[in-house]
Formats: C-alpha cells, sequence, structure tokens
C-alpha cells in the first residue's frame, strides 16, 4: 500500500500542476465551554461550518436536544463566543442524530445518524436555519437501510456531508457512512450523491446516487467522521479530504487526515495521502468536524476541525485551525 500510495500521489500532483500538502501545522486549538448562557449542558458538536461573509463559525450538536449554535471565529489569543443556539424540529417525530452539516442560502442540510431502528432511522434532513424546522425528511436508499445482514450498522452513520458543488452551481450533496455498510467488504465506507435533475425545482427533493466507496486505512479499526470536498479547479478532478479516527478503550483516540480523489460510481480509491494529526500537534480527542477555514494573512488556506466531548468529563470540545505545508498548497479558496 505505501508504494502505490506514493505512486498515485505523484501522478496526482503532475495531473494537478501544483503540490498537495505534505505535512501540516496546527495555528491553535481552543476549548469550547461546557455549558451554555442559561447553565445548560452543551456539547457533542459533530459538524462545522465556516460562514465567511459573517465571519461566524455554525456547529451542529449531535446531542438529543439536536441544534445548531453559531459562535464567533476565536484565534491564537481570543475565545470563540456563542451567538445564538437554535433547536432544530424533526418533521417525524423521530430523535435526531445529526453528524453532518451544509449551509445553502438560509437552508440546513443535515445528515443524521441511525440506530437500525423505526424510531432512529439514518436520514437526510432540509432544515430551515432561521427557525429550526424541518421542511424536508428524507430516507436513505434502500441498500443503506436496516434490512437482514444490510444497510447501514448502528451508530455507522451516516457520518458526513458535504457541499460536492461549487458556489452559484445548482447543489449537489456527497453524503459518506462512518464504516462500512453490513454487506460490504471491510475497510471500505460508501459515498452517496444527492443532487436535482435538470428541470426539477430546488425545493424538490433531491435524487440519491451511488458514488463509489473510499478504501480505509488498515488492519487497524479506522472510521470516517467527516468529509470535505475541496475547492475544484478548472479542469482538475474533485477531490476529498477525509477525516479519520480510532478509538482504543479507555480513553486513547488517534486522528489522520485523509486525500482522495472522487470515486467513480462502482468503483473503489485507496487514499492519495494520509497525515498523523497528532505529529502536527493536535490533542488526541474525538475530532468530528472539518471545514474550510479563513484564509491567513498570508494567503494561506486553513481547515478548521471540531471535537464532539460526548458530555464525558474526561473529553472536551475543542476547536482547531490547522494549515499545509507548503503555503500554497492545492487547497486554494474559490
Amino acid at each position: 500500500m505505501p508504494a502505490l500510495t506514493a505512486l498515485l500521489t505523484a501522478g496526482w500532483v503532475a495531473a494537478q500542476g501544483c503540490a498537495a500538502p505534505v505535512g501540516w501545522t496546527l495555528q491553535w486549538e481552543q476549548t469550547l465551554p461546557r455549558q451554555g448562557p442559561n447553565g445548560e449542558a452543551i456539547g457533542g458538536f459533530s459538524a462545522i461550518v465556516h460562514e465567511p461573509q459573517r465571519g461566524r463559525l455554525w456547529l451542529l450538536s449531535d446531542l438529543p436536544q439536536a441544534e445548531l449554535s453559531a459562535w464567533t471565529l476565536p484565534g491564537p489569543r481570543w475565545a470563540p463566543r456563542l451567538l445564538l443556539q437554535r433547536p432544530i424540529a424533526g418533521a417525524g417525530g423521530e430523535a435526531l442524530d445529526g453528524e453532518g452539516l451544509v449551509l445553502a442560502g438560509d437552508e440546513a442540510w443535515i445528515a443524521s445518524e441511525g440506530r437500525r431502528s423505526d424510531d432512529r432511522p439514518a436520514l437526510l434532513l432540509r432544515v430551515n436555519r432561521r427557525d429550526g424546522r424541518t421542511l424536508q425528511r428524507l430516507p436513505l436508499p434502500a441498500p443503506w437501510q436496516a434490512a437482514p445482514g444490510s444497510g447501514l450498522a448502528s451508530n455507522a452513520g451516516p457520518e458526513s456531508l458535504t457541499r460536492l458543488s461549487a458556489p452559484g452551481q445548482p447543489l449537489q450533496l456527497l453524503m459518506a457512512a462512518e464504516r462500512p455498510l453490513l454487506q460490504d467488504p471491510d475497510e471500505q465506507v460508501r459515498l452517496l450523491r444527492w443532487w436535482w435533475p435538470a428541470g426539477r425545482p430546488a425545493a424538490a427533493a433531491p435524487e440519491a446516487s451511488p458514488q463509489g466507496a473510499l478504501q480505509l486505512p488498515g488492519p487497524e479499526p479506522w472510521s470516517l467522521t467527516d468529509l470535505l470536498a475541496l475547492p475544484q479547479r478548472a479542469g482538475q478532478p474533485p477531490r476529498l479530504l477525509a477525516l479519520l479516527r480510532r478509538y482504543t478503550p479507555p480513553q486513547r483516540w488517534d486522528n489522520r487526515l485523509a486525500l482522495y480523489p472522487l470515486p467513480e460510481p462502482g468503483a473503489v480509491v485507496p487514499p492519495l495521502r494520509i497525515w498523523n494529526l497528532q505529529q502536527a500537534g493536535l490533542s488526541p480527542e474525538n475530532w468530528e468536524g472539518l471545514a474550510l477555514g479563513p484564509p491567513q494573512a498570508n494567503g494561506r488556506p486553513s481547515l478548521l476541525l471540531v471535537s464532539d466531548d460526548n458530555l464525558n468529563p474526561l473529553q472536551s470540545s475543542r476547536l482547531a485551525l490547522l494549515i499545509p505545508t507548503p503555503p500554497h498548497a492545492c487547497l486554494e479558496h474559490p
């Protein structure tokens, strides 16, 4: 696998015409508060989106009282400040477990993780982010649904959601499982593309199409906790960054970042590069959310990460900012 990965990486870099990151540097890491303004417990942050127009962050909580929250952007010497909390009202009466988040105008698209039960199905939700109302509730395709010997395992996804289309283009979403579906080979996680056929109004339900699978590193039990479709340059293939996690009881976390090409339907692609985030200085934690961050003063792109504390006193909710090496690696903002 290392030789194949190196070969693929060299070919990818040549095709891109710019350098893939060779490493990452931790710029800062901040701890989020455990309580909201009224003393209520907050945490369970599983997804993050940076909204550059307003200079704020949106965090999605996977706690039973699912909510979106907006925060000021922190820095090396100043802490984030909670701006607002927006509870999410499920349309079907079931409990939600929000794990993936995409913002599109006044709407939020949320991947809700399932438990192989009628009261905790895996869903794609369309939410009005101004008031938290659920506007659409979309079940996943049959291969992802719970059935004897098939479908998502309990608490194994969908774990991530990213915008595949460029800003200004018709919306396309890419969803990923956390671990293999029960009918799939070990160490392969499926991708699912959500899209709207030409002429179909944006308010209508999207179509769902298989989009291949990603090969996780092995033989260790890694899982995929978030996926980020990188801004695409004209004439260049789409690229994905995957946030990977490994948990070893009683309380050990390992975190990796992996670069993938977008697989064709039916294809399984190995990672082009894998980075050990602890070597970059990131605290070992339950890191679950990944997003493009603000461009730095020198023009460097950046990545934002958020961790899920599970309301566990031995864990914490954290924000972190990573920058790539070399400074102008292939993560440019559109």
